[in-house]
């Protein structure tokens, strides 16, 4: 059994997006944070590293049709840091939405290093 991980945001995406959802939605995104939270090897269904980038990871909550993919990364093992969020429409994952989400880690490990 693992520690469990504590799940932090920078910044508002997520819980502007999260507001927005409907309770269903929610619910789905809430069962699949407690799996990140508590499950030592997470399955990639749920979480996966994104290639091609720097230690960024999607978390994947599938409703039916509906496709939703949370960036994040962590940070000192057991502190998962979300940072922005999007519906998946097609294949391809947005290359503008993967340049904001590296965009928020640098400025997240930059303002974490000023507070030190």
């Amino acid at each position: 059994m693992i520690t469990e991980r504590l799940i932090i945001f920078h910044r508002q995406y997520f819980q502007d997006f999260y507001i927005e959802q409907s309770d269903k939605v929610r619910e789905k995104i809430g069962y699949v944070f407690r799996i990140i939270k508590t499950v030592d090897k997470i399955p990639e269904k749920f979480l996966k590293h994104l290639e091609g980038t720097d230690w960024l990871y999607e978390i994947r909550v599938e409703m039916g049709s509906d496709i939703l993919r949370i960036f994040c990364c962590f940070d000192k093992g057991n502190l998962v840091v979300l940072f922005n969020v999007f519906q998946k429409k097609s294949q391809k994952t947005p290359k503008q939405e993967i340049e904001l989400a590296e965009k928020l880690k640098k400025e997240y490990f930059s303002l974490k290093k000023k507070t030190k």
